[in-house]
């Protein structure tokens, strides 16, 4: 499976992102750059956009195609449709859920089974939850030194309200699939859809 290797912190400054949204507490660095005073061309933004979305929820080109064309078959804007496909996925609630530090450990430990959705064993973080759905931490880990560290280093995080999160017990339950006013990356979804539709 391809992985994409490159520093977290190097990315963001590349893609001018704050690295909070993929979940680290690392600093950009304030290092003074030169200055490139070329203004990049409409492709060159609408191709950056598309990195944005694929690096902060760490999937790779032919994944990120297929949710663009699942989300321009579904009803209402492809766009909006992409960004709530992509923050439906498993490691991106679990990272929601706040027990994950990073999206990357989200993903790493979904992938180690050690949650279950509606009762069910699930090891694919790119299992789309829908309304209704329980996410819970099974229960043999629920007093795992790892979980504990990862919620007094998340304590300060607010769980969207799409989400009903029961802290003590490890466990969420998806209320109802978040809207665009609800995801808060900075990525502009309809760059995205001007590029694909080239």
């Amino acid at each position: 499976m391809a992985i994409d290797r490159v520093p977290v912190v190097k990315r963001c400054r590349s893609l001018g992102l704050e690295p909070a949204y993929i979940g680290s507490d690392k600093k950009a660095s304030n290092r003074t750059t030169k200055k490139n005073t070329k203004k990049s061309s409409e492709y060159g933004i609408q191709l950056k956009e598309k990195q944005k979305a694929k690096f902060i929820y760490g999937v790779l080109e032919k994944q990120f195609r297929l949710y663009f064309e699942k989300a321009s078959n579904m009803s209402g804007q492809a766009g909006e449709n992409l960004l709530i496909l992509l923050e439906s996925r498993l490691d991106s609630v679990v990272f929601r859920m706040n027990l994950a530090r990073t999206r990357r450990e989200a993903r790493q430990i979904v992938g180690h089974a050690h949650f279950t959705v509606n009762g069910k064993n699930v090891n694919i973080p790119s299992y789309l939850v829908k309304a209704g759905d329980v996410i819970q931490l099974k229960e043999k880990y629920k007093t795992n030194q790892l979980y504990k560290d990862i919620l007094e280093s998340t304590d300060g995080r607010i769980a969207p309200n799409w989400l009903d999160v029961d802290k003590e017990n490890c466990k969420a339950t998806v209320t109802a699939l978040p809207t665009r006013d609800q995801i808060d990356v900075p990525v502009n979804e309809q760059a995205i859809v001007e590029l694909y539709s080239k």
